[in-house]
């Protein structure tokens, strides 16, 4: 790959999804930059870019799920690239924490996602690339430019694959309702949503499922999974309702709390989620399958060192 103006590329990686920024560099045919992230003895994190950096692009890949020590090795490693005088900082968030947090929701609350923006401007991000933000206004939080991916066409690519008889996509809100649309587009489903009211964090109570949906497998398609306590909800209301086979498909792999279990016990027949964070062994389960996000990320990354389009990744 020919250097751009920003002199030769840089991969770094925190310690929050180290495998999946391997797996980019593999992709990419480089090697991951040398740099170090280690913890004093009180917990204080030290970060340090341990090769040549002055007049290179460099890319960071960090996640930043709890706890907020992923954040601010983020942080370090943008403001140590700046302070190397490096040519252009770019971030590559696949996973942005804090993005539910996206209003004033209720009085006397932070936004968040929009400190957690404002924190990695001023460290020195000059670009950031990230992946399905749990909402698109997120993007307006930034006064760098953004480019906002999306797992759709690796997840649809697997259940086209499948190969479905009549399979209906299903929302399991309002919110995630335009995702679920076009996820439905890509594949030539049906489409149907979830009306519910959440009573409490992390706790949803499914009233009706509005499209039809018995005899038929049925998709369920979200951003995250969290607890997995809405994901159950509905996957018992589509039992209900006659529904033959069902999935769950999400970009985010949370699975906090009682999620594995949950989604174990539970009469999905199996669940799909990418590598945008790293999911430990304790936390997988026989009916989840991880895609890998790797190849679209490190065709990002080369499509924004020579300044082509990356809407083409989704064509």
């Amino acid at each position: 790959m020919p250097d751009s103006a920003q002199g030769p590329l840089l991969l770094l990686s925190g310690t929050a999804n180290r495998p999946l920024a391997e797996e980019i560099a593999r992709h990419m045919g480089l090697p991951l930059g040398d740099a170090t992230v280690k913890r004093f003895s009180d917990g204080e994190i030290f970060a340090r870019i341990n090769q040549n950096a002055r007049g290179r692009e460099v890319f960071i890949i960090q996640p930043t799920p709890p706890p907020g020590d992923n954040v601010v090795e983020l942080l370090l490693l943008i403001a140590a690239a700046k302070r190397a005088s490096a040519a252009r900082v770019a971030v590559v968030v696949p996973y942005f924490g804090y993005a539910r947090q996206d209003r004033k929701a209720q009085p006397r609350v932070a936004i968040g996602a929009k400190l957690m923006a404002n924190l990695i401007e001023a460290a020195g991000a000059d670009k950031v690339l990230g992946i399905a933000f749990h909402t698109h206004q997120i993007q307006g939080f930034f006064d760098v430019p953004v480019d906002h991916l999306y797992a759709a066409p690796l997840l649809t690519q697997y259940f086209r694959e499948l190969q479905l008889d009549g399979p209906v996509v299903v929302a399991p809100d309002v919110g995630a309702a335009k995702m679920a649309r076009g996820f439905a587009r890509r594949l030539n489903a049906s489409f149907a949503i979830i009306d519910k009211r959440r009573p409490a964090h992390n706790q949803a109570e499914v009233l009706q499922v509005i499209g039809e949906v018995d005899g038929r497998p049925c998709i369920v398609v979200d951003d995250m999974i969290d607890t997995a306590g809405t994901l159950a909800s509905v996957v018992q209301a589509l039992s209900v309702r006659g529904a033959t086979s069902i999935y769950a498909a999400a970009t985010h792999a949370l699975l906090s709390g009682p999620a594995p279990e949950r989604l174990q016990q539970s009469a999905l027949r199996e669940v799909v989620v990418t590598n945008t964070l790293h999911v430990p062994e304790e936390k997988r389960f026989p009916k989840l399958r991880i895609l890998s996000i790797a190849e679209l990320l490190a065709r990002a990354i080369r499509y924004t060192r020579s300044n082509e389009s990356v809407s083409q990744l989704f064509d």
